[in-house]
């Protein structure tokens, strides 16, 4: 995925979401992004298509396990970058 089809797909999820969404990362060619208010995920494919996906649908508590099932069912490019906790994230992103 090349940086210009990451921020296509930023884009497309900012229509979605209610915040700037958080890049979670990337798997099997799509974005993944989250948003912490809506508690919700937002799903893009490189050519545009999107979807999203509502925490509480899942059958999944935090947002780690719903990263933890998608590694499982399709594997992480790049990521997952986000953690059980905001404090987990903050030092992921700080290393």
């Amino acid at each position: 995925m090349t940086e210009s089809e990451l921020h296509t797909q930023e884009r497309t999820a900012r229509e979605l979401l209610t915040q700037q969404p958080l890049f979670v990362g990337t798997a099997d060619e799509v974005a993944v992004y989250w948003d912490g208010y809506e508690r919700t995920f937002a799903v893009v494919t490189e050519d545009g298509d999107a979807t999203t996906v509502p925490l509480a649908e899942t059958p999944f508590d935090t947002p780690a396990q719903y990263c933890e099932h998608v590694r499982d069912e399709r594997g992480w490019d790049v990521g997952p970058r986000i953690g059980g906790s905001i404090v987990d994230d903050l030092k992921r992103a700080l290393a």
